[in-house]
């Protein structure tokens, strides 16, 4: 009995030992090893062993860890070393409002206004995309009146007026994080947008929202299609995803050690400044035949507001008229780094050239910009051309 209960006492204390010491290793007699000189097999507990480790064997949970680990996967996952920018950057003292109807007059006068006769006109309004910024809106014998220049009204029947603006989403870094992240990009999904086991496979459960920061770790294709990893059993397809792959190394033909980085294929834009990432967002640029053009480019002029018109079809049948443009760095001929406050929507192609972000993000780029400093533009695709005779100045 004394022997038993000795017997008992001894394997508790080991399991004990084993849970209070998880690096220590378990040993098991293997009953294919026989004789004195048969040597244990050590079996590892759970944790990440490398390669050249030989005084135990990873199986098991340990295999699983370390193949983790392989991919740069450490459970728990850690957090970004980021933080989104500061909302007060979204706000500005400009209001702004769409002309819903080509030809939309300007007038003179506040009384030329109410009468609402064309011919009294100033001028007018003429393009298919038309936004003007207002000073006062006031209403006069029932009709609504707003000042867009002094001098100049327009009737509220012209006009749509912009409540509130897209919310920024760029994210201020402390340090450059060890592995590529993204925005969930929902627009296209048919339904809830939820993490597969993998690539093409079950879904797990997990509902993934719009505009959702997560880690990439990796990527794999299947049937011509490119699928992300966001976890150690979780993928997405790289259609929903806008990703940032930190790079410090500064590109070709970079003189110092901070530069703007687009990536026309991703749709997003990174920050660098020291050969650090400082800060990273999602854009909207320049739609086929509109593309933004590839290159290295510098920061020639700084506006924060600017009007932008003109047209890039000879028929003019695209002409544009934006007023107030915010936070305006150009950088290449017409295009420019800008605010877009009649964007809904990131993470895709819309624009005539210019790259737009939120006008919160395109505050705090220009508050960290200078002229002289370097753009790199570039589509890792090769979708987008290169060609320059199919490039002409550029528009929003």
């Amino acid at each position: 009995m004394k022997q038993r209960l000795l017997v008992f006492e001894l394997v508790l204390f080991g399991l004990l030992f084993s849970s209070m010491f998880p690096f220590q290793a378990v040993l098991a007699s293997s009953p294919a090893q026989a004789g004195p000189a048969a040597e244990p097999v050590v079996l590892c507990l759970p944790g990440i062993y490398s390669a050249s480790r030989r005084d135990c064997t990873p199986a098991g949970p340990s295999q699983y860890l370390t193949d983790l680990a392989s991919a740069g996967i450490v459970l728990p996952i850690p957090p970004l070393p980021a933080a989104p920018i500061d909302p007060a950057l979204a706000q500005i003292d400009t209001r702004y409002a769409e002309v819903i109807n080509k030809g939309a007059p300007v007038y003179g006068s506040i009384a030329d206004a109410v009468a609402g006769n064309k011919k009294q006109a100033a001028r007018t309004l003429n393009g298919d995309f038309v936004y003007i910024s207002y000073s006062e809106m006031q209403e006069v014998s029932g009709k609504k009146i707003y000042t867009i220049a002094p001098g100049a009204w327009m009737r509220g029947a012209d006009l749509s007026r912009i409540g509130v603006l897209p919310a920024q989403q760029g994210l201020v870094f402390s340090r450059t994080p060890t592995s590529a992240f993204g925005w969930m990009l929902n627009y296209w999904a048919p339904g809830p947008l939820e993490t597969r086991y993998t690539p093409g496979g079950n879904s797990t459960g997990r509902v993934l929202n719009l505009y959702e920061v997560v880690p990439v770790f990796g990527e794999q294709s299947l049937d011509e299609e490119t699928w992300y990893r966001i976890g150690p059993d979780e993928w997405v397809q790289q259609k929903y995803i806008a990703r940032v792959t930190p790079n410090t190394t500064p590109p070709n033909g970079v003189a110092g050690d901070r530069w703007i980085e687009v990536n026309l294929f991703e749709q997003t834009l990174a920050v660098y400044d020291k050969r650090q990432l400082v800060f990273a967002t999602i854009i909207a640029s320049g739609i086929d035949p509109f593309w933004t053009r590839p290159g290295l480019f510098q920061v020639y002029k700084k506006l924060e507001k600017t009007d932008m018109s003109g047209a890039t079809l000879a028929d003019r049948s695209d002409a544009y008229f934006l007023q107030d443009v915010p936070w305006t760095l150009y950088y290449d001929d017409a295009r420019a780094l800008h605010g877009a406050y009649w964007r809904a929507k990131m993470g895709f192609t819309q624009s005539h050239g210019c790259i737009n972000l939120t006008v919160g993000d395109a505050h705090w780029l220009f508050d960290w910009a200078a002229e002289g400093d370097w753009v790199y533009v570039w589509d890792p695709s090769g979708v987008t051309p290169v060609d320059p005779s199919l490039y002409g100045p550029g528009g929003y």
